[in-house]
């Protein structure tokens, strides 16, 4: 009976091989073919790493600080003193909570008036004592409620848009998930803007573009292949510096290795940026930015021979 049972002992290992090879084959080709709403999708992954990880992964002796001065603290946005690899520097970003319950309290990554203030007094904290600024960018938007709009919302951000630019200290801002209108663009501007490859970053959600479209969210697919949203459109559009790629299935499959990565372009891309005069950085900052949203002559005469109807606009 022993011989017989060691005769139908089968090797399967091979087949096993064979069968992750094959997994492996359809995860690349489903993956390196997202469509824009797909990406969307994957950006709001509910494992997908939030600002708070990756400070815990890249930096150390992180002291986080809290407070607008004027009304209250924001949980919404976090932000505080660190350093990468003994480099000191200033790191804030919004965070959108790991489980129903700090999602509450941190409103959704929807940061109120007092949230960018915060922000703001950080960058300047971080400009007088001389620290690079880094910012993590995850937002469905600014909170959008009659109290951030009474106590100044709109105030709030474009105070930041005109300090940020200014700021004489080097300034990388990082996309890992959502960026989404004026709630990104509240810390997104920098030297260096940088986009996580499964990210989005755009003037509105597809959903809320729907609903203003067509009436309804059911038009959120379209929505999003029509803004133009994703890591890839924003690099054609010259909108964004690079692109991060995320490890295969996306930076909550293998957050560590995402987060290596974004550590190894942080500390390369601030050497670059520290080598630069205060006054230079300005110049370029203020120069990229500016650039946005150009309107040539030649996209004038591609929009009336698409939209014939135009010309009696």
């Amino acid at each position: 009976m022993k011989e017989i049972g060691e005769r139908n002992k089968m090797d399967v290992s091979a087949s096993i091989i064979e069968l992750e090879a094959a997994v492996e084959r359809t995860r690349t080709e489903i993956y390196n073919n997202l469509n824009a709403w797909q990406r969307v999708q994957l950006s709001r992954h509910p494992d997908r790493p939030y600002t708070l990880y990756y400070i815990e992964q890249i930096c150390s002796n992180f002291i986080e600080l809290f407070g607008d001065r004027q009304v209250k603290d924001d949980k919404a946005m976090v932000g505080g003193m660190a350093e990468i690899d003994g480099q000191a520097v200033m790191v804030i970003g919004q965070q959108k909570g790991a489980n129903t319950k700090q999602r509450q309290l941190r409103n959704f990554g929807m940061a109120n008036p007092e949230g960018y203030r915060k922000a703001l007094r950080l960058m300047k904290m971080a400009e007088k004592f001389n620290r690079p600024i880094i910012t993590f960018i995850d937002t469905p938007g600014a909170y959008p409620g009659i109290e951030a709009e009474e106590r100044g919302q709109g105030e709030a951000i474009a105070r930041n848009l005109f300090e940020m630019v200014n700021l004489k200290v080097p300034v990388i801002c990082i996309i890992i998930g959502e960026g989404a209108s004026g709630g990104a663009l509240g810390i997104g501007i920098g030297d260096k803007v940088v986009m996580l490859e499964n990210s989005w970053y755009t003037v509105i959600s597809p959903e809320s573009c729907s609903s203003i479209l067509w009436h309804d969210r059911d038009h959120k697919e379209q929505a999003a292949e029509e803004l133009h949203l994703t890591s890839k459109d924003m690099m054609g559009f010259g909108l964004v510096d690079d692109v991060l790629p995320e490890p295969l299935g996306g930076a909550h499959y293998k957050p560590e290795e995402m987060a290596q990565t974004i550590k190894n372009y942080l500390l390369q891309t601030l050497a670059e940026l520290k080598s630069k005069q205060a006054d230079t950085r300005i110049t370029e900052r203020i120069d990229k930015f500016s650039k946005m949203g150009f309107f040539e002559e030649n996209l004038k005469d591609e929009i009336k021979k698409n939209h014939p109807e135009s010309e009696n606009e």
